[in-house]
C-alpha cells in the first residue's frame, strides 16, 4: 500500500486546477460519450496528472513549498514506482476509450518525463520548459478531452479552443512559480518566472490571459454565441479582481509573492474558470 507521504506527493487535489480545459472540451463537443467523458476524467486528473506531480516531486526533490504542499515530506523509491504503475494505468484505460487515445497516452507521458527528468530536465530552459508546459497542459490537452469523449470527432479540429487554452495557461503557469525563484535557482532551473522577474511575471500573465480572452471573444461571437463570452468573462471577475490585488501588493513589496498568495490565487482561478466551463457544458447540453 502506498505511504501517507507518497500519496500527498501525488497531489490529487492539485489536479483540479487543471480541470478547467477538460469542462471547456467538453463544452465544446458535439455529441458527448458519457462514458468515454467519465473514463478520460478519471485517466488524466487520478492517473496521468498526479502520476506527474509524483514523477517530478521524486526528480526535484523539494525541500520548500510546491504547488499544493507547503511542507512536502521526501520523497521514495516507492513514489518513483507508483507513477509508473499510474503511467501504466493511464494507457491501458486510454485503449478503452480509444486505439488513437491511447497511442497518444506516452506522448503526454514523454512530455512530462523529459520537463522532470534530470538527464533532459525542459524545466531548466525558461522558454522551452514554458512552451512545453503551455502547448501540453492547454492545447493538446484540449485535444485529447475533445477527441476522447466525442461520440463522433468531426474531421475538423476545433484550433481556436485549443490556442486559447494555450494562453490560459500561458497565463496561469507562470504565476505558480513566483515564489519559487530561489529554490529553483539553487536547483540549476531557470524559469520563465524567474527570468521575468517579479513584476515581469505578473505583466507577462496579464497579456497572456488578455489575449486568451480575445481568442475567446473571437471564437464565441463567430459561432454566434455571445451569451457564453458573457458567462466566461463574469465568471473571471474574481479571477482579475484578487490578480490586481495580488499585483498591487508585490509590487511594493516582493515578499508577497508567497506560496500562500499563489495558492490562494490557483483556486480562485481554478474554481471560477470550472463554474464557467461547467455552465456552458451545461447550456450546451440544453441547447
Amino acid at each position: 500500500m502506498p505511504t501517507r507521504p507518497t500519496i500527498q506527493l501525488l497531489r490529487i487535489p492539485f489536479s483540479v486546477f487543471l480541470s478547467p480545459i477538460y469542462f471547456f472540451a467538453l463544452s465544446e463537443t458535439r455529441e458527448i460519450n458519457v462514458i468515454k467523458a467519465v473514463l478520460v476524467f478519471i485517466i488524466l486528473h487520478l492517473l496521468i496528472y498526479p502520476a506527474s506531480n509524483g514523477y517530478n516531486s521524486y526528480m526535484d526533490r523539494d525541500t520548500g513549498p510546491i504547488g499544493g504542499l507547503e511542507k512536502p515530506p521526501p520523497p521514495s523509491k516507492q513514489l518513483y514506482q507508483v507513477t509508473i504503475v499510474l503511467d501504466l494505468l493511464g494507457i491501458a484505460l486510454g485503449f478503452l476509450v480509444s486505439p488513437l487515445f491511447g497511442l497518444l497516452m506516452p506522448l503526454y507521458i514523454g512530455a512530462s518525463k523529459a520537463y522532470s527528468y534530470r538527464g533532459i530536465r525542459l524545466k531548466k530552459y525558461p522558454v522551452i520548459g514554458y512552451l512545453t508546459v503551455i502547448l501540453v497542459q492547454g492545447a493538446f490537452t484540449f485535444w485529447l478531452v475533445w477527441y476522447g469523449v466525442s461520440s463522433n470527432p468531426p474531421d475538423a479540429v476545433p484550433w481556436k479552443p485549443m490556442l486559447a487554452c494555450a494562453f490560459l495557461i500561458g497565463g496561469f503557469y507562470p504565476l505558480t512559480q513566483v515564489y519559487q525563484h530561489s529554490q529553483d535557482k539553487a536547483d540549476g532551473v531557470i524559469t520563465i518566472s524567474y527570468l521575468l522577474g517579479y513584476r515581469g511575471t505578473f505583466v507577462f500573465c496579464a497579456v497572456m490571459y488578455a489575449i486568451a480572452w480575445s481568442i475567446m471573444a473571437q471564437f464565441f461571437i463567430s459561432t454566434g454565441e455571445r451569451n457564453k463570452l458573457w458567462i466566461f468573462s463574469i465568471l473571471l471577475i474574481p479571477v482579475i479582481a484578487w490578480f490586481f490585488l495580488w499585483l498591487s501588493k508585490v509590487w511594493s513589496d516582493p515578499r508577497q509573492a508567497s506560496f500562500r498568495n499563489t495558492m490562494r490565487m490557483t483556486w480562485i482561478a481554478s474554481i471560477s474558470t470550472n463554474i464557467a466551463f461547467i455552465i456552458l457544458l451545461i447550456q450546451s447540453y440544453l441547447d
